[in-house]
């Protein structure tokens, strides 16, 4: 292929791609399958690769994330992104219209609703079509650019489309070309499926779970290396223009017509309704749908449909008057928040939790409820003395879900978590860090008391210490009554006292005393395993421990060496090299070393079997197989040389596919990974 035939080919597949992508993330119409988009996408790849010289910044190609910047740089927006008044009331909702009509005396009010969706506030900015900048909310003035991250998001344009939409509009549709400068809003959110699946796969490497899908998309997003927000499945929807040169728009259904000309993905539900009977009517209509939309929402946005009402309207100090947030009521009641404590959770996160006065709720008397996280907490602005929302839908924790600001108290400042426990853990006084990816703070000791029950458990499950006979119950008396104060701790029990806990004899506490010595012989990734360091799952641990061999040798290893092993990427790197470098930490590993816990490879290698038939393959198990459980099978493939990891990837080798294969079997699929099924599995095996 010449140079001339690449760059016409080049343009056909991303023509194709762009219009298929737009198909697909914003008309919800697809014409081709997922494996011929694949093929498409492939070939385009594969000439880009040939010729570097075409690829450009707009390819359908780029979204696989850059190197890990140092921080994020501050951008202003072309014009403020303001908050919205909110209510829980169709009354207030009407009382809202009439404050409308009233500066609008005479002119007839049309609406429009679109749902409420519960995301991160983003603002994208393209210029003669291409995608150049994207940020967040920040303070509504001014943001963190966070375009390396955007660009990786599938149903996000990064060029704008040429055509209007093909869609009937009331409305006149936009110049065939993109403006020259269009800046857009919206929200960036983490689907439902994608979330739970997400989740699933974070349990599985032994990863902190995200709190619900808006938490998930909010750390991604504020993560550094944008190949890791490309590993994930975000998305985004648009729903306003800040800015534009060379359209003039007269209506807000304009706007949403010409976002979704442009190729940008548009809410699934608007409506535009005559007057505010209507706006009532389509709220009801849109929370019953709300089970079908790949989103979560709270709620609908209802806006003045004409724009040249916008200006007559105006804004008050913090939000329009042109628009409003009606929020879907469960059960609620209004009360003082009274203070604000901490908890520690059972892998160090530390909750801000609300102390509230004593008020009757859903059947029962609710004293306290959660505020997720600070940054919920800002967002929110909620303050100690502040009248608070709560809210308790079926039987989830009460939670906060707003202030009523006309109430709030002179002198009620802003909370701040690491001023209010004076930077330390308020269970151990230990070192606490704020983990971006969760939007928390996280205590750092793994000896806390209020981690060490999980920590333990996590330590003697079979993935990792294999230590029988120690389960939840016994580890809570354990922890509780003092005998146990780290991990290295349960190395030094003896069976007396055992024996006079609560549902233990002499038998079974020789028995707990005789698991705990066998495991100082386990293999050296179970040891790693054990320890809980975060990012770092079974197979990571594996892993290092067939990189490094010896437990010393990996903890004395600085952030650029431990990237060289295999799989390692600078956020595990990070962790492995903070978990080492931890004072509280390193006295547990000396503890553990003096019990005569074993610290290197043994003659059970954790590195695969170098002459088996999968020797020097990587190897990826999806669904239920009928003859193996999942250790079971994880062991067989190490016994026969295969390097058994968690994620499909370009280096997967092998995909071993059983009953309900998930979304593993499409990114196979799409990789062009070989496929196998329990039968072939045990042909090759069988050499």
């Amino acid at each position: 292929m010449t140079r001339t035939q690449a760059e016409k080919r080049v343009a056909e597949l991303r023509r194709a791609l762009n219009r298929h992508n737009r198909l697909y993330y914003v008309e919800a119409r697809p014409e081709i399958t997922d494996h011929e988009y694949d093929a498409l996408y492939k070939e385009l790849r594969v000439i880009e690769e040939q010729f570097p010289g075409l690829v450009t910044p707009d390819s359908p190609t780029r979204r696989v994330g850059d190197e890990p910047l140092k921080e994020f740089r501050n951008v202003r927006h072309l014009v403020p992104m303001m908050s919205l008044d909110n209510t829980y009331d169709f009354d207030e909702l009407r009382e809202f219209d009439g404050r409308a009509r009233k500066l609008l005396p005479g002119e007839p009010i049309e609406y429009v609703l679109e749902p409420k969706v519960d995301g991160v506030s983003i603002s994208l900015r393209y210029e003669n079509g291409a995608f150049t900048l994207g940020a967040t909310r920040g303070d509504g003035t001014t943001g963190d650019d966070i375009t390396a991250n955007l660009r990786t998001i599938r149903s996000l344009p990064l060029s704008l489309a040429l055509a209007p939409s093909p869609s009937p509009s009331p409305s006149p549709s936009p110049s065939p070309s993109p403006p020259p400068l269009l800046e857009v809003r919206g929200e960036a959110y983490l689907p439902v499926e994608g979330f739970k699946k997400l989740n699933a796969q974070r349990e599985k490497d032994g990863e902190e779970l995200f709190a619900n899908p808006r938490n998930a998309c909010a750390g991604s997003l504020k993560q550094l290396d944008s190949r890791i927000v490309a590993a994930r499945p975000l998305s985004a929807v648009f729903y306003a223009v800040g800015a534009c040169e060379g359209i003039e728009f007269a209506e807000q259904a304009e706007v949403l017509e010409a976002l979704k000309a442009f190729g940008l993905p548009t809410p699934q539900f608007w409506r535009r309704c005559r007057d505010i009977e209507e706006v009532i009517a389509a709220a009801g209509e849109l929370q019953k749908l709300e089970a079908t939309l790949p989103y979560e929402i709270d709620g609908a946005v209802v806006k003045v449909n004409s724009l040249a009402q916008w200006k007559k309207l105006g804004t008050t100090a913090k939000a329009p008057r042109f628009a409003i947030a009606y929020k879907y009521s469960h059960e609620q009641a209004r009360t003082k928040l009274k203070a604000i404590t901490v908890q520690v959770g059972r892998t160090g996160t530390l909750t801000p939790v609300a102390e509230l006065e004593p008020v009757f709720l859903a059947g029962s008397t609710i004293s306290r409820a959660t505020l997720h996280n600070e940054e919920e907490i800002r967002r929110k602005d909620i303050r100690v003395g502040d009248t608070v929302i709560i809210e308790k839908a079926g039987e989830v924790i009460p939670a906060v879900v707003a202030v009523v600001p006309e109430e709030r108290p002179r002198g009620a400042k802003p909370f701040d978590l690491a001023r209010h426990v004076a930077g330390k853990c308020p269970a151990c006084g230990g070192p606490i860090r704020r983990d971006p990816e969760f939007v928390a703070w996280r205590c750092e000791n793994i000896a806390c008391p209020m981690q060490l029950k999980r920590t333990i458990l996590h330590y003697a499950s079979r993935r990792a210490m294999d230590i029988e006979n120690l389960g939840e119950v016994l580890v809570n008396q354990l922890v509780d009554q003092g005998l146990v104060k780290d991990v290295a701790d349960l190395y030094g029990l003896a069976a007396e006292p055992l024996a006079a806990l609560e549902r233990m004899a002499e038998k079974s506490a020789a028995n707990v005393v005789e698991a705990v010595a066998a495991s100082k012989g386990r293999e050296l990734w179970r040891l790693i395993n054990g320890l809980g360091i975060l990012h770092v799952g079974e197979g990571a641990a594996r892993k290092l421990a067939a990189q490094f061999r010896d437990l010393d040798a990996l903890a004395a290893e600085s952030v650029e060496g431990l990237q060289q092993a295999r799989d390692v990427g600078p956020v595990m790197a990070e962790s492995v090299h903070d978990f080492f470098r931890n004072p509280r930490n390193r006295s547990v590993i000396e503890k553990l070393r003096k019990a005569g816990v074993n610290f290197k490879t043994g003659p059970e290698s954790e590195a695969p079997a170098a002459g088996g038939p999968l020797a020097g393959k990587t190897v990826v198990v999806t669904g239920t197989l009928k003859n193996y459980s999942r250790e079971g099978i994880k062991d067989r493939l190490h016994e026969a040389g295969a390097t058994v990891t968690d994620s499909v990837s370009k280096k997967t080798d092998y995909l071993v596919v059983g009953a309900d294969a998930g979304s593993k079997l499409d990114k196979a699929k799409k990789l062009g990974v070989t496929i196998l099924d329990e039968a072939a599995l045990e042909k090759m095996l069988a050499g």
